[in-house]
């Protein structure tokens, strides 16, 4: 955020020199004739020095708004996520529990088991050989374990085994 301030300074400051050395350098040639190819060039130069000045100000005034408004969306998500997080601890405590029973039960290793939760989450490969430090050829080899040591075929299998029997209550008035 710094580097971006200091940017908009350098580039602010630039476009006031231009402007400030232009109306400087007219006022110390003081012209006879203002319809000259160096008079005009200049004036134009402090024209779109003006221009570049105001219409950098107003996109950077946009943008400060912009940024507060998705700043407030960003905090009104994680207060939503956090009420929801709160909300919903127990269930996902149980089903963690669940889980973890499930996957004993099929005797994964604490590596299978890991991988397989990521993987329930609906991470890559690739990620989840980022997160746990492994290779994605390790990680693949452990899907690949998983998914025999569960008499499943896929990732979409293994979170259907879950999540298959999940279901929303039944609304009323809609």
């Amino acid at each position: 955020m710094d580097d971006d301030r200091a940017m908009r300074a350098v580039l602010f400051a630039g476009m006031l020199l231009i402007l400030v050395g232009g109306i400087v350098d007219l006022y110390l040639d003081r012209p006879e004739h203002w319809l000259t190819f160096h008079v005009v060039f200049e004036l134009m130069m402090i024209a779109g020095a003006l221009i570049f000045m105001i219409a950098f100000w107003l996109g950077w005034w946009r943008s400060r708004g912009e940024t507060a408004r998705l700043r407030l969306s960003l905090e009104q998500r994680r207060v939503e996520r956090d009420a929801w997080k709160a909300n919903a601890e127990k269930s996902l405590e149980g089903l963690g529990v669940a889980i973890e029973r499930q996957f004993d039960q099929w005797r994964l290793t604490p590596a299978e088991s890991d991988v397989a939760l990521l993987l329930l989450k609906g991470y890559s490969h690739k990620h989840i050989a980022v997160d746990t430090g492994r290779s994605e050829r390790t990680v693949r080899q452990h899907a690949t374990s998983v998914y025999n040591k569960a008499g499943l075929s896929s990732r979409a299998e293994l979170a259907a085994f879950f999540l298959d029997a999940l279901r929303l209550p039944v609304r009323t008035g809609h």
